[in-house]
């Protein structure tokens, strides 16, 4: 029996979950996971190492390898062949370090309450 994947960690979900190309008259689509897209941001966007994606990731720099890889494929597939690209699913948890810096009230932290209407 194969060992459980481990999760990998993403620090937020992308702002763009779909691309397509102009003429889209193909009905395939490409999937990309987040933790691919994760990848993909870490080392092409923001020119990190593998290393330094694998421990932002908190994986071995053999699996940011992997997922790279496939990332790599899935997109050159899809620019390729003129395919739409989804980014979704994988197996991973959203990183929550943003969370506990709101979470944490300090001396020189101010906190101010917004009202809002309903509906």
């Amino acid at each position: 029996m194969p060992r459980p994947q481990k999760a990998r960690r993403i620090c937020c979900y992308p702002d763009y979950w779909s691309f397509a190309p102009d003429q889209d008259t193909a009905n395939d689509t490409v999937t990309l996971s987040l933790d691919e897209f994760e990848t993909v941001r870490l080392i092409d966007y923001q020119s990190k190492t593998q290393e330094q994606c694998a421990q932002e990731m908190n994986v071995a720099r053999t699996t940011v390898t992997a997922i790279y890889d496939a990332a790599r494929k899935k997109l050159a597939r899809a620019l390729v062949e003129g395919r739409r690209i989804v980014i979704s699913g994988g197996n991973y948890t959203l990183d929550n370090t943003f969370s506990e810096e709101i979470a944490r009230k300090g001396s020189t932290i101010m906190r101010i309450a917004v009202t809002y209407e309903n509906g």
